[in-house]
């Protein structure tokens, strides 16, 4: 029974990812899997997975390295897979030892914006070239890579183009799917938005197409959803000052559900929203909720962005739009009102489309037969 290792630093050991998707599918293959994590405290079995995972985020990397070098002599893997170049690093010297295949799973933009914006220049350049030179060293002592999306690609599948590598999306698996295909009622309608409460995460911009809805129409009954949370100081500022300019009725404040229950969560939900504001990181990063609202049967207005112009056919479902156009993207939402067969046609399509091009079962065998082939 070969013996599958997941390391990971800033993903907790229930990562959707991780273990909903690609821990299962490789238990359910009869291989052996753990997970450890630094970012969340548990031990024990789940599903038949052990999980080893502490929160010491905040301690040293020699002592985040320990930890993960004690977890894979006991555990002693044929395959590791790895979330982040601190987690790839650690496994330098059992690679050697064993010759087991590690394999780094790329889902993050590295260096992201999040990691120098505490430096000022020209210190924050320094920083990027530091973090720059860190992910080659983790691509050159990993074996094989995962790709979350094409963007993510650059530089690792072009500097080290002789490793084996595959595209492995955020695909939804249909068990975790709350299907709430919705009829457009005449004047009424549930806008939503769910993620980080931030100016970066576009939610200030999400309340000023409601304001511009409401102005535009203002008989039109608009209730608001919000599903998430400032993680910030400084997001919690600037979500309590939009509260205070808009004040706006009929608004629902939801603290982040359970993987499990997440397409729950938002089933009122007519219309659902991402509107992050435009940069060279979210230009490279691929929004996966729009996977699960296609999933749920729920239309999309989205950030016009390269990785999503990329992956997804929003055409289908929605439409891409530039995130600080308030006004133009109103006049999209009134569209949906006054043609409700349009309203209609995009979330029967959106269900078609997860169901045809964007769901898990299809990718699954892919991946399962990229870790068997790492390990032979």
């Amino acid at each position: 029974m070969p013996k599958i290792l997941f390391l990971t630093t800033a993903h907790r050991y229930d990562d959707d990812r991780i273990f909903y998707h690609q821990a299962k599918a490789l238990k359910d293959e009869g291989n052996q899997v753990e997970i450890c994590s630094l970012s969340s405290d548990f031990q024990g079995f789940v599903d038949g997975i052990e999980i080893e995972s502490y929160s010491i985020l905040e301690k040293s990397t020699e002592e985040k390295t320990k930890v993960f070098e004690r977890v894979y002599k006991t555990f002693q893997p044929d395959c590791i897979i790895c979330s982040e170049p601190l987690a790839v690093i650690s496994t330098k010297k059992i690679k050697k030892e064993k010759k087991i295949s590690v394999i780094y799973d790329i889902t993050e933009w590295y260096p992201s914006m999040r990691m120098v914006e505490n430096f000022r220049f020209p210190l924050n350049v320094f920083q990027a070239i530091k973090f720059f030179l860190i992910q080659l060293y983790a691509g050159w002592v990993s074996t094989h890579f995962i790709f979350g999306e094409e963007t993510k690609k650059f530089p690792l599948a072009y500097i080290f183009w002789f490793k084996k590598n595959i595209i492995s999306p955020y695909y939804p698996d249909d068990q975790y799917i709350h299907r709430n295909i919705k009829k457009l009622e005449s004047n009424k309608i549930t806008l939503c938005y769910t993620g980080q409460f931030s100016e970066e995460k576009g939610i200030g911009n999400f309340f000023a197409v409601i304001d511009s809805v409401k102005k535009k129409k203002p008989d039109l009954d608009v209730s608001v959803l919000l599903i998430g949370g400032a993680r910030k100081e400084k997001d919690e500022k600037y979500f309590s000052d939009l509260l205070s300019k808009y004040r706006f009725e009929n608004m629902k404040i939801e603290k982040v559900t359970s993987f499990e229950t997440f397409t729950e969560s938002y089933a009122e939900a007519d219309i659902c929203f991402d509107l992050r504001t435009m940069n060279y990181e979210n230009h490279h990063c691929l929004p996966i909720k729009i996977f699960y609202y296609a999933a749920s049967g729920k239309p999309v207005i989205y950030t016009d962005l390269k990785a999503t112009r990329q992956h997804v056919d929003v055409s289908k479902f929605g439409f891409l739009v530039d995130p600080e156009k308030a006004d133009a993207i109103a006049e999209i939402v009134l569209n949906y009102i006054e043609n409700p067969e349009l309203y209609s046609a995009h979330a029967q399509n959106a269900r078609k489309e997860y169901e045809k091009k964007y769901n898990w079962n299809g990718i699954r065998n892919s991946f399962v037969n990229f870790i068997k082939k790492s390990i032979e």
